[in-house]
């Protein structure tokens, strides 16, 4: 056995309908074994905060080690973890084939879905991941539910912390008054017919949070990939589960990608690329969902005809060229890659999309953002959500430049919100997606 693997990562099918995978027993063994593998290295200890957590548990122990500390304190770890999937991708010399066989992220998820098995999932936190039946009730009423979600609301939003756990202090997304299925069927952009993408079709899966929250990113990349002659739809069956993976909701999870599988699959059947709008989703689409659903042909189709947008304005860069017309955009940007983007292991596709743009100044940021997804939000993690980020948004005010911008929306707001909380003067122009300035950049106003 060698220390440390030189391979590339591999990973093994979640075994989620296993009765064994729910033994507490099992879990507790399994969670013993892993731990006293990171409590002697501690490579991931700048990551997260499920690290300083164990190893603040171990070296606190009457021993020392980790057969001191209390099963019963293995929960804060994994209520720490955000499922970025960094210590598996980046960090970790053990994770399969190494025999040490580690996953943490995967630990860290099974321990959750034993929890909800247990029925311990609070319930505000369920019907927070209700994200197709919040956002279609939501923007019903955008104009009050962005009224009652405003940070500064002070009413509003300390019933929502008392009710929901959500701190009042958190940015929260804002709903828009028309879902993105909507507004793209509204006004479909012309297609390019001299571009060299030509005969290129995709549908954009349009996930929760852009067509509830962010339609215009949607309506910048669909005006894009048109500018580059691609043909595009739009597709929409339901939300991708991420906010009931974080939960440990693995049923719920599975039955989601079966049916939105077989949605998209008849797209693809049709000569149709299918396009993630949102990295997260991107990674459910290509990553997790084929973990959790191993024998679903449709799954499988579906993850080796998913790409993420970046990557796919990049293949047609690469391969056909993008459409003439780009102009520069001054001030520059600082970009912040996803978590759930270099999860992917794609490579840095957005830094490589805005360097198509015309004497590109960008400036790249790769830390943590610190928010993961719902959980930044909660009164129990906003404070350590600002704390892991804060080199992220200190190294993009640092840059200096007039944009700021991630993959990740709700980690872009977090990080612009970081940002004007350190008091260095005023916050750089936030814009929600990298494919945003691309379409600014052709002169195109989403």
């Amino acid at each position: 056995m060698r220390e440390g693997g030189l391979d590339a990562p591999k990973r093994h099918p979640v075994p989620w309908r296993d009765d064994e995978f729910y033994d507490p027993a099992k879990l507790e063994a399994e969670l013993r074994r892993v731990f006293d593998i990171c409590h002697g290295c501690r490579r991931c200890f700048n990551l997260c905060d499920s690290f300083p957590r164990l190893f603040d548990l171990i070296d606190a122990a009457p021993s020392g080690e980790l057969d001191g500390v209390k099963s019963a304190d293995f929960a804060t770890v994994a209520d720490a973890c955000t499922l970025c999937d960094m210590c598996y991708m980046t960090k970790c010399p053990y994770v399969p084939p190494h025999p040490f066989n580690l996953d943490f992220p995967h630990l860290m998820l099974r321990q959750r879905a034993v929890e909800a098995r247990a029925g311990k999932v609070k319930w505000a936190d369920r019907e927070l991941a209700k994200t197709d039946r919040n956002g279609l009730a939501a923007g019903l009423v955008a104009p009050l539910a962005n009224w009652a979600t405003k940070t500064g609301n002070r009413l509003t939003r300390s019933l929502l912390e008392r009710a929901a756990g959500l701190d009042q202090e958190a940015a929260l997304p804002r709903y828009a008054g028309r879902r993105f299925e909507i507004a793209a069927a509204a006004a479909p952009p012309p297609l390019n017919r001299e571009a060299p993408g030509f005969g290129r079709k995709a549908v954009l899966y349009a996930t929760c949070f852009v067509n509830y929250n962010d339609p215009a990113t949607g309506l910048a990349a669909r005006a894009v990939l048109a500018r580059n002659g691609v043909e595009t739809e739009i597709a929409y069956p339901r939300c991708c589960g991420m906010p009931r993976l974080e939960q440990g909701l693995l049923g719920e999870v599975a039955e989601a990608a079966a049916a939105v599988a077989g949605e998209l699959g008849a797209w693809i059947a049709r000569g149709y690329d299918v396009i993630a709008l949102v990295p997260s989703c991107a990674l459910m689409l290509k990553f997790e969902w084929p973990l959790l659903l191993p024998e679903n042909d449709a799954v499988r189709t579906l993850a080796s005809a998913t790409y993420d947008i970046s990557e796919y304005v990049v293949d047609i860069a690469r391969k056909e060229g993008l459409a003439p017309g780009l102009r520069a955009v001054p001030g520059g940007v600082a970009l912040h890659l996803a978590c759930h983007a270099r999860a992917q292991n794609m490579g840095p596709k957005a830094a490589e999309m805005l360097r198509l743009i015309p004497e590109a100044d960008v400036a790249v940021v790769e830390r943590c953002s610190g928010h993961g997804g719902a959980w930044g939000f909660k009164k129990a993690h906003f404070a350590t959500a600002l704390k892991i980020g804060r080199p992220a948004s200190r190294q993009m005010a640092a840059a200096g430049k007039a944009i700021i911008t991630s993959e990740c929306p709700l980690a872009g707001v977090h990080l612009h919100q970081s940002i004007a909380r350190q008091g260095d003067g005023a916050a750089p122009e936030l814009l929600a997606h990298p494919i945003r300035l691309l379409a600014r950049a052709y002169g195109i106003d989403c």
